[in-house]
């Protein structure tokens, strides 16, 4: 990521590093949306029905590659929101989470969810990244 990125860590919030910054700042660079990527594969079939570990891994996995695809890598990364369907799987996702995100960590909102947009679906997330 070039060093227009900055990170602001307020003294007076809890510092949520390595799992996602509280803030940052960027100067300038073009902006890429990425839509909410699930546990889909190319053939567009669900990975890991039922496990919230291979479901996590295949998004990062889409996640990465949509990043790829553009130029980018998760440093690129300043915003994200997760959606769980069950608040159980938070440290599953946080683990898979932290393999990827290694120097510089997105915003980051998690929301519990009744549901996706297919039934098997346990987590989805969407993205901002800064090239």
């Amino acid at each position: 990521m070039p060093e227009r990125r900055t990170v602001i860590q307020p003294a007076s919030l809890k510092d949520p590093r390595p799992r996602y910054s509280q803030a940052i700042r960027t100067d300038g660079g073009s902006l890429l949306f990425i839509a909410g990527q699930t546990a889909a594969d190319r053939d567009g079939k669900v990975v890991g029905k039922g496990d919230i570990d291979a479901q996590a891994e295949q998004v990062f996995e889409n996640l990465k590659a949509v990043l790829d695809a553009a130029g980018a890598s998760f440093d690129n990364l300043v915003m994200t929101t997760t959606y769980l369907t069950d608040l159980a799987y938070r440290e599953a996702y946080n683990r898979v989470r932290l393999r990827y995100y290694r120097d510089h960590q997105p915003t980051s909102t998690l929301v519990v969810v009744k549901s996706l947009g297919h039934e098997d679906f346990l987590i989805e997330i969407d993205g901002i990244a800064v090239l």
